[in-house]
């Protein structure tokens, strides 16, 4: 779960703390969080936290996670945040006209779908170098229809999914913004909420996510009897999104129920399947199963973790996806003091993924558990620790 800056959470711990009639010690020993870190949040001394952390704490407490926390987005880090500048842009500046040579939507619509394999496989650096001179001609498109839409759309869906991945979150929230004002049906609609939703938990938004995602899953729910692949997909993704955002929040009945109405939607689908789109909008047993993993993960239910991963259905999910079930893996590895298990599977992300995976800092997370319980380090420890950028 990545990091937050929050100078009033220490006031507000305090303030619900002292509400309870628990001590520091006696929330220590609730929560599992150690006493000394109370302490700082208390004194002001540390401002910086895991989402994680404020979970324990509300779970001891009682109370909705963000009824504790009050979140300030994690930023990138400053070559990143350079290196996307074009990107952010072609998102957030008109393009210039006249063009030298106007764009056609077949001509974008082929630029989008030789860009698709990059989507795919997470290649960031990749995306980087094709999103700008995408999203500027698709902006330039002058013609109204339908298709011209629907290539507009998906060019903006995946530029905020780039941004969101790599923590541009102004921007991603723009593209995001724009795919919505342009799209043409509730599909279209309800992908783009996906990510959206998925943009408000990385900012520590729960509540937002929360009711945005139950919102649309009311309003997408179909009838099973007659439902398409691309309605079950939608409604299923809303689904997920409820329950990650309720988990998040100390909701777990809440979250159990869109969990078990988003298998049934699986269930209907009987198999992984990309709802004839793309491959982001990935709905299917496979994903649900993956969403329980991590269920139990933000539980900090290790055992359940590993447990579900060594029963997961067969099935294709996307690569980010399928990186992110890895991390929970690992990191449940790494709860039960299992190192040599994390270490491996961090590499083999690391192999397939790497510049998603130094994007993580819940890898930066699960490094520093592991490295913390250690006296010496292995030189492959030592060379994960580099590749997912944790400071020395």
């Amino acid at each position: 779960m990545p990091e937050h800056t929050d100078t009033r959470l220490g006031a507000r711990l305090r303030e619900v703390r002292k509400r309870r009639g628990l001590s520091q010690r006696e929330l220590a020993a609730a929560s599992g969080v150690s006493l000394s870190l109370i302490r700082k949040l208390e004194q002001h001394d540390l401002t910086d936290t895991r989402l994680e952390t404020a979970h324990r704490l509300a779970v001891a407490l009682r109370l909705p996670t963000s009824h504790l926390l009050q979140r300030d987005a994690p930023r990138a880090d400053q070559p990143t945040t350079d290196r996307l500048a074009p990107v952010r842009a072609a998102v957030l500046t008109p393009p210039v006209r006249p063009l030298a040579e106007e764009p056609t939507t077949p001509g974008v619509a082929a630029a989008l779908a030789a860009a698709e394999p990059l989507f795919d496989s997470v290649n960031l650096g990749g995306l980087a170098g094709v999103l700008p001179s995408l999203l500027r001609d698709a902006d330039a498109l002058t013609d109204t229809g339908r298709r011209t839409r629907v290539v507009q759309v998906r060019v903006l869906q995946l530029a905020g999914w780039f941004l969101t991945q790599t923590h541009q979150y102004e921007a991603a929230a723009a593209a995001l913004d724009r795919a919505m004002d342009t799209a043409g049906d509730q599909l279209d609609g309800a992908a783009t909420v996906n990510t959206r939703c998925w943009l408000l938990l990385r900012q520590g938004r729960l509540s937002e996510a929360r009711e945005l995602a139950i919102e649309w899953a009311d309003d997408t729910e179909p009838r099973m009897s007659r439902a398409a692949p691309a309605e079950l997909s939608a409604w299923g993704w809303m689904l997920l999104r409820t329950a990650g955002a309720a988990v998040r929040d100390n909701r777990p009945g809440e979250a159990r129920d869109a969990l078990r109405l988003a298998r049934s939607a699986a269930v209907a689908m009987g198999r992984e399947d990309v709802a004839g789109v793309d491959a982001l909008r990935t709905f299917g047993p496979a994903t649900v199963a993956q969403h329980r993993v991590e269920h139990a993960n933000v539980g900090d239910r290790p055992d359940q973790v590993l447990k579900l991963a060594a029963s997961m259905p067969p099935g294709t999910m996307t690569a980010s996806n399928r990186a992110r079930h890895k991390l929970n893996v690992a990191d449940a590895h790494a709860r039960v003091r299992q190192h040599a298990e994390a270490v491996a599977i961090l590499h083999e992300v690391r192999a397939e993924r790497p510049e998603w995976l130094a994007q993580q800092r819940y890898a930066r997370d699960i490094m520093g558990r592991i490295i913390g319980r250690r006296r010496t380090l292995t030189p492959e420890m030592r060379s994960l620790a580099d590749a997912v950028n944790l400071p020395v």
